[in-house]
């Protein structure tokens, strides 16, 4: 095989969707979903790129990660070269009014199975003595943002996390970066309306939301060979919104 894989987590919809339908014109791509309808979704998209990959189911069930692992080593023989972290979850609300299980469902998505997926598969790249990893993070990782204390712990943990990988894998081979989106368009902010659109706009330079593709475009970047002496970053795609 000399197409390299990549695994993107989250894909079914928005940014994740995006990413793999960028990365599925070089890559195999391995798109997970958190059930069976997203995953038939990815599956479909994979089958109208005419692309080469599947879909998996992936969530907080660690079952699901022993069968993602077992799934791409049969199918492939080895595990993935690249790692998109990229599932993640919100449940907002004021710090005060914020429930234990409200904090601790989104810090044991998008922290805790970002670590458990990115240790079941990087001890391949180790060995291989390639990879390529990227955490997609978010803007308010770095800003802060009111009634997000649980998605912004878990996305500022993330931006960290990355850099003390970086020391660690960078002799073996193995980039790690992060690219931390703005305001981007995607069903999420189409749900928003002018008022909300315009107040968001007001706080950003280019005065415009940024496209998937402004992600997707990053990532083809980070994970190709042009970027092969970058590591320990964050990439802001934000239209100027936070200039660290």
């Amino acid at each position: 095989m000399d197409k390299k894989i990549a695994l993107i987590t989250g894909a079914s919809r928005g940014i994740g969707q995006n990413i793999l339908k960028t990365l599925s014109k070089e890559y195999i791509v391995i798109g997970t979903g958190t059930s069976k309808d997203s995953v038939s979704k990815i599956n479909q998209l994979i089958l109208d790129l005419k692309a080469d990959g599947k879909g998996l189911i992936l969530n907080n069930d660690p079952n699901t990660l022993e069968d993602l692992f077992n799934e791409i080593l049969s199918l492939y023989n080895k595990g993935p070269d690249i790692l998109i972290n990229n599932a993640g979850i919100t449940s907002d609300t004021l710090f005060i009014k914020m429930s234990e299980d409200k904090w601790q469902s989104v810090i044991e998505t998008n922290l805790n199975l970002t670590f458990k997926v990115t240790q079941t598969f990087i001890k391949q790249m180790i060995k291989s003595k390639y990879g390529k990893i990227v955490f997609i993070t978010s803007v308010v990782g770095h800003t802060g943002n009111p009634g997000q204390t649980n998605y912004v712990a878990s996305k500022s943990a993330i931006i960290g996390f990355s850099k003390s990988l970086a020391i660690e894998v960078a002799s073996r081979n193995i980039n790690v970066n992060c690219i931390s989106p703005g305001f981007i368009s995607t069903d999420m902010t189409d749900n928003l309306n002018d008022n909300q659109k315009d107040a968001i706009l007001t706080k950003v330079p280019m005065k415009k939301l940024g496209k998937p593709d402004d992600i997707s475009n990053a990532v083809l970047f980070l994970v190709s060979d042009k970027s092969s002496y970058i590591t320990g970053e964050t990439i802001h795609v934000n239209g100027g919104l936070f200039m660290p």
